[in-house]
């Protein structure tokens, strides 16, 4: 799938690799690796929040009636469950609470390989008319 404006994004730095892109779900992997991990050797937070909004964003623009507008987040927050160490990596899945005109709200839990949960996050977004 080409995502408009398509370049090198933030995503592409984390490793972010897609296996589900959706109007109802959008899901991702993630390494956890030098690229993602904190100075403790645990996956940063940071690096699970550039996930959760990056899938979001997603999900949100797909469910756009048209062309002339995006979705950018209005607000995120994350709960920080379970530390996960390198080597591994984490998915994230997310899915729509409310798809509205003007406002979108989408809950991403991020798991390990096994299916723990490591971060819970809920992501509001604008839409906002695509500025050229």
């Amino acid at each position: 799938m080409i995502f408009p404006e398509s370049k090198k994004t933030m995503g592409d730095a984390l490793g972010f690799a897609y296996t589900k892109i959706s109007r109802d779900e959008m899901i991702a992997e993630m390494p956890v690796n030098e690229n993602t991990i904190q100075p403790f050797g645990i996956l940063h937070g940071g690096a699970s929040v550039a996930l959760a909004e990056t899938l979001c964003s997603i999900g949100a623009w797909l469910n756009l009636d048209s062309d002339d507008k995006t979705a950018v987040g209005l607000e995120i927050n994350a709960n920080h469950i379970k530390a996960v160490r390198s080597g591994g990596t984490v998915r994230g899945i997310a899915r729509p609470v409310h798809r509205g005109a003007q406002t979108q709200v989408w809950e991403t839990r991020i798991e390990t390989e096994s299916g723990k949960l490591v971060c819970i996050s809920r992501c509001t977004l604008a839409i906002i008319r695509h500025r050229s």
